[in-house]
C-alpha cells in the first residue's frame, strides 16, 4: 500500500446538515463480508451475501462518530466507529428487537440527513457497549431507549450505494 497522497481538497460549500435519518441492521455475516463486499474507492456497490436489512427510523439525538487510532510505535491504525441511537417511546416489541441487537453483532448501515449511507462494522460487526431504557421523570423527558454500538475496523465506514440497501419487507414494522 502506497503512503503517497493523490489529491488535495478545497473548502466545500455550506450545503450539508448533521443528523441521522435511519439505521438498517443486518445479521452478522450476511453481507458476505470476508469474500463478497464489492467496494471501490470506499464505496460499496454490492454484497456477496443475502442480507435482510431491518430499518429503524430515528429523529434527533442520534449520531455516528469515527475516531482514528494510530500508533507509530506499533505501526497500526484503525477506526473506532461509535453509533449512538435514541429511540423514542417504550414498547415491548422494540424491547425484544433491542435485546437481539444487544446479544448479537450486526452490520449497520447509517442513513444521514444528506442521504449518505455508511456501513458500520463491515468486516467485524458492531457490538452493543451500553444504553438505557428510560421512562423519564418529567412530562417532557425521553420515554424510550438509547443504544451505543461500537465497531473497530481497518477502514473508516464505507459509503454504500443506496440501491443495495433495501429494508426487509417480509416483516411488519414496529409502529409503537
Amino acid at each position: 500500500m502506497s503512503c503517497t497522497l493523490t489529491t488535495g481538497r478545497t473548502v466545500p460549500c455550506k450545503d450539508s446538515v448533521g443528523g441521522i435519518k435511519a439505521v438498517y441492521f443486518a445479521d452478522y455475516g450476511t453481507l458476505g463480508a470476508l469474500t463478497g463486499i464489492t467496494e471501490t474507492a470506499y464505496e460499496v456497490t454490492g454484497f456477496g451475501g443475502s442480507p435482510n436489512f431491518f430499518k429503524f427510523e430515528v429523529k434527533g439525538n442520534s449520531s455516528l462518530d469515527q475516531t482514528i487510532t494510530a500508533s507509530r510505535e506499533n505501526g497500526t491504525a484503525f477506526f473506532d466507529q461509535t453509533l449512538n441511537l435514541t429511540l423514542t417511546k417504550l414498547d415491548k416489541d422494540t424491547l425484544e428487537e433491542l435485546r437481539i441487537l444487544v446479544i448479537g453483532r450486526p452490520h449497520v448501515i447509517v442513513q444521514d440527513y444528506n442521504d449518505n449511507y455508511l456501513l458500520v462494522g463491515a468486516y467485524h460487526g458492531a457490538d452493543c457497549s451500553g444504553g438505557t431504557i428510560v421512562t423519564g421523570a418529567a412530562m417532557g423527558d425521553l420515554s424510550g431507549f438509547t443504544l451505543t454500538m461500537n465497531a473497530q475496523e481497518q477502514f473508516p465506514a464505507f459509503f454504500v450505494t443506496e440501491s443495495v440497501v433495501t429494508a426487509d419487507t417480509s416483516t411488519t414494522q414496529i409502529n409503537p
